[in-house]
Formats: structure tokens, C-alpha cells, sequence
């Protein structure tokens, strides 16, 4: 089935609000509350990795749910709607903090972490969901996530560039900016395009599937793991996500103290830009040599690049962004091949059970981005606290050779281990056309 350039658009725009959640909680936030807010950073680190543990609970049964819902909207509408609503508010209040200090700084956090988390999962999985039912074309839902997260990355690349444009407009308005200040207004501006975006969506988009199946919660989780090539690739992507989620964390930190250059956010510029611009390449590299063989690709390019700056010091910015932009070459094809090589995955789901389950797979897939985030953030913060991290001042040895270590070697690492998993994934273009025959077939 081909998809419109406006459906797709209409499906992609909901993105980039959402990767607010990304650049800003993962990379910004931590530093926000430890530097300025005055929050411990290892409280930081066990918030964010207990709120994976939430999500662990609540991406399956959310996913679950919007399987199983019926109604005039359709299975995904109501929760993208009720989730766009909950997100934006949550995201008002954690940037913009009230003064409190001790028990109260820390319970505060706690909580709207854990409500922008918890409305993150209701309107994402959802969401998600609703890429593999709108096409079963093997190349076009490539280009279908490619819009998707194109928008993604445009978003991340917004939020990466949010600081230095509001410093601008702040300055240009004759005000001194603050961290307060530019989160306050990046709280004003992200969250009603939540909203705005959320809502095209679900009034362009036409959902395909309604059926309601009564298959118990832990009996349909289960049987996702008999689907071997299911997983093969969620074991190779949360790995690589690990690894992927450690530099997010700590780049603030490793421009400052062991390049120490400022505008670290330059870096984050450059490497989403580059993203955003080699993604159609990547889409052209996928059709002539297939969705698997494109991302071994990228990965190892990734770590060839990113190899480099484990041995990089004081002054070596240049050297420094030619590796972002080499590492960031392939930094969309990590995300859009996965998701295009889970929708085929979901189709063999289909063949072997005759539903469709596209909530609990993407549910699964929830929880392992969020897990592999909430590690890379939560190990990283902690094991830089215990190497005797102190904010704004100079650090020790064994915090700088700490923070190379998690920024650098152990992200490489992981995707050589997840090249070597991916490498057993067996559905190609050619066996993903006979299991749609094989459902044709099976439905008649």
C-alpha cells in the first residue's frame, strides 16, 4: 500500500514535539538540576533509572490496551490524545521548577518525572503502533519511518539548538539569559505543539485495523518471545542503544571537562544536522542492499568515527567535530532501519498467531529504548559521581579518564556487539514477501 506524502507528513509531524523528551530531559535536564536546581546528581541518576522500572510495567499494558480498545476513534486516538494533553503539562512543570530545596526539591522531580513519563508511554505507543498498520510495503514503510523520524531528528535538532537561539532572543530583548529562564521558555514552546501536531494526527490519519482480541495481558507478552527474528533484533538494538544513550548523557559534561571547549551544544547541532541530511542516502543504501546489511553499516561507521575521540584532550574541538559529523552520518539510519525491520517482524507476529499485536511489540520496543536510555543515564551519572565528580570546578583524573571511558570506549563496544547479534536477523525483502502471501493465504 503507498502512502500520500501528506498522510506521511500528517503521521511524522507528532515526532518532533516528542523528541523534546529527548535532547532536553536526557542531555539538558540532569544538569539543569544538579548545576542550578541544586538537586544530588546520583539522586538524579536512581529517579531516572527507577522510572524505567515504572515504564517497564507501563509501556506493555499500554500497548496492550490500545490492542484491545474499540471505538468509533479507533484503537491508537484516544491515548495519543489523552497522552499529547498529560505530556505537555508534566513538561510545564518540570522545566519550570518551584523553589524548594531537600526532600521536597527531590520529591517534586520525582513526581513530574514520573507523570511525563507515564504520559510519554500513553500517547508513544499508541502512536508508534499505528506506523506498521498503514503500509505492509517493505520499502515504504522505510520511507514512511524515514518521515517519522526525519521529524524526529528536525526535533532534536530544534531542542539541541533551543538554548543558543533563546540566549539570542534574550539578549536581543536587552535581558540577561539564565537556566531557568531558557527552560521556562522551552516549556512554553514545546508543549502546545505537542497538543497542535498530536491532534492533526489523529484528525488526518485513518486507522486500518479495529479488531478486539481477549488475549489475556501476560499470555500475549509471553508469546512475543517465540518470535526469534523479534528476538534477535531487540536484543541488538537495546544493546546499541546502551551505547548510543551514554554520549547523550554525558557530552555537556565531556566538552567541559575533558575537551574543555564551550558550546557543547554546537557539537549536538552538527551531529543532527548531519543526521537529518544523510538520512535520504541511507534510504537509497537500504533498497539496493537491504534494511539489515544498511545497518551493520551504519553502526560500524558509527564506531569507527567515535572510536577517535576516546584519545582526544584540552583544545581538540576541530579534530572533535569531524568526528560528530562522521559518527553522525549514520546517526539516522539508526533509527529508521530498526523501526522498519520491527514492522516486517510484527508481520511474521501475524502469521504465526493471526492478530494483529502491533501495541505489545511496540510496547517491548518502549521499554527497551527507555531501558537502554535509563542505563546510559543512570550508570553514567552515578559512576561519574563515585569517580568524584564536582559541578563547576575542575576534576580529578579519575573523573576525566571516567568520563572517556563511558562517552567513548564502552559505546563502541556495544555496537560491535550488536553488529554481531544483527547478524543472525533472517527476514530479508525476499522472505518478507512470502509471509505476506503466507497471511493472504492464511486469511482465505
Amino acid at each position: 500500500m503507498r502512502l500520500s506524502r501528506a498522510d506521511k507528513l500528517a503521521y511524522a509531524l507528532p515526532a518532533l514535539p516528542l523528541a523534546v523528551i529527548g535532547i532536553p530531559v536526557y542531555v539538558f535536564l540532569p544538569k539543569f538540576y544538579t548545576d542550578t536546581i541544586g538537586l544530588d546528581i546520583s539522586t538524579i541518576g536512581i529517579l531516572l533509572m527507577a522510572v524505567r522500572v515504572f515504564d517497564a510495567v507501563t509501556d506493555p499494558v499500554i500497548g496492550y490496551l490500545s490492542d484491545k480498545t474499540p471505538g468509533p476513534l479507533g484503537r491508537r486516538k484516544p491515548y495519543i490524545a489523552v497522552g499529547a494533553l498529560g505530556l505537555a503539562l508534566s513538561i510545564l512543570f518540570l522545566f519550570r521548577p518551584m523553589a524548594l530545596s531537600g526532600s521536597s526539591l527531590t520529591f517534586y522531580f520525582g513526581f513530574w518525572l514520573f507523570a511525563l513519563f507515564f504520559f510519554w508511554t500513553v500517547i508513544t505507543i499508541p502512536y508508534e503502533s499505528l506506523g506498521p498498520e498503514l503500509t505492509t510495503d517493505y520499502h515504504e514503510r522505510t520511507s514512511l519511518f524515514a518521515f517519522r523520524d526525519g521529524f524526529l531528528i528536525l526535533g532534536t535538532l530544534l531542542a539541541a539548538a533551543a538554548p543558543v537561539m533563546i540566549d539570542a532572543a534574550v539578549n536581543a530583548l536587552g535581558q540577561d539569559p539564565n537556566e531557568r529562564l531558557r527552560f521556562s521558555i522551552m516549556a512554553f514552546l514545546f508543549a502546545p505543539m505537542i497538543v497542535m501536531f498530536s491532534f492533526y494526527c489523529i484528525y488526518r490519519i485513518k486507522e486500518t485495523f479495529s479488531q478486539d482480541t481477549k488475549e489475556a495481558l501476560n499470555k500475549g507478552v509471553l508469546s512475543v518471545f517465540q518470535n526469534r527474528p523479534f528476538l534477535i533484533l531487540i536484543t541488538a538494538f537495546t544493546i546499541s542503544a546502551f551505547g548510543s544513550n551514554l554520549p547523550a548523557t554525558l557530552i555537556l559534561y565531556y566538552v567541559e571537562y575533558v575537551l574543555k571547549v564551550p558550546n557543547a551544544e554546537g557539537f549536538l547541532l552538527i551531529y543532527f544536522l548531519t543526521g537529518i541530511l544523510f538520512l535520504p542516502l541511507w534510504i537509497m543504501i537500504s533498497r539496493k542492499m537491504g534494511k539489515k546489511r544498511a545497518w551493520i553499516i551504519s553502526m560500524s561507521i558509527n564506531t569507527g568515527a567515535f572510536l577517535g575521540v576516546f584519545f582526544l584532550g584540552p583544545g581538540d574541538a576541530f579534530i572533535y567535530g569531524v568526528l560528530v559529523f562522521l559518527s553522525g552520518s549514520g546517526f539516522g539510519a539508526g533509527l529508521v532501519l530498526p523501526s522498519s525491520i520491527q514492522a516486517d517482524v510484527i508481520d511474521y507476529d501475524q502469521l504465526l498467531t493471526g492478530q494483529r499485536r502491533e501495541g505489545r511489540y511496540i510496547g517491548l520496543w518502549s521499554i527497551a529504548k527507555k531501558l537502554s536510555a535509563a542505563l546510559g543515564i543512570g550508570i553514567g551519572l552515578l559512576l561519574l559521581g563515585n569517580a568524584g565528580y564536582s559541578p563547576n570546578m575542575a576534576q580529578n583524573d579519575a573523573t576525566v579518564m571516567m568520563l572517556r571511558l563511558l562517552y567513548a570506549l564502552v559505546p563502541c563496544l556495544c555496537n560491535i556487539l550488536a553488529i554481531l547479534i544483527i547478524c543472525f536477523y533472517p527476514i530479508t525483502e525476499k522472505k518478507h514477501a512470502q509471509i505476506l502471501r503466507d497471511i493472504e493465504n492464511n486469511a482465505d
